[in-house]
């Protein structure tokens, strides 16, 4: 099977380079604000959140569980474990007369050096109307495995899109 070539984006002085992120991913404490809305309703607006950066793949927000509007998160079915982070549990996003199954993750028990990411949940910006950082609607990262958020401020190329999977 032929590899892809992965030719690194060069981030421009005031960008990051997904290459540069580590494995196993780093969290850390972010300040940006975050508005998502769904259903025709802010859902969230928060400054506080930990971002996971891991090599190839934007960067993942997990917002404390209590900046969710009241009512706009219900469990859902499924899980999914990742080796660093530990095991996940889904919950399906309610806005307006909107919802979406699955649509939000979290790590109720996580695994060791990831413990900032307890209480709070993740999105992927893909099943959401909007979600904007510092004022800059968000791009989805392809697929839909992952749940990176793609702003001016990172480049790539990111994993998730057809035959990026080996990398």
């Amino acid at each position: 099977m032929k590899r892809t070539q992965i030719v690194r984006e060069v981030p421009a002085a005031d960008q990051e380079s997904v290459w540069d992120y580590p494995r196993p991913p780093r969290a850390e404490p972010s300040t940006e604000r975050i508005v998502i809305v769904f259903g025709g309703e802010t859902i969230v607006d928060t400054t506080d959140s930990v971002r996971v950066l891991e090599t190839s793949h934007p960067p993942v927000y997990y917002l404390p569980a209590a900046a969710f509007r009241p009512g706009s998160l219900a469990d859902a079915q499924g899980q999914s474990f990742c080796e660093f982070k530990g095991l996940a549990g889904y919950l399906s996003v309610r806005g307006g007369s909107q919802t979406a199954a699955g649509a939000a993750w979290f790590y109720p028990n996580p695994s060791p050096g990831y413990e900032s990411l307890a209480g709070r949940v993740a999105v992927y910006p893909s099943a959401m109307q909007q979600c904007t950082l510092d004022g800059e609607v968000v791009t989805s990262q392809e697929g839909d495995f992952y749940g990176g958020w793609i702003t001016s401020r990172v480049v790539g190329p990111f994993k998730g899109a057809p035959g990026t999977l080996g990398w």
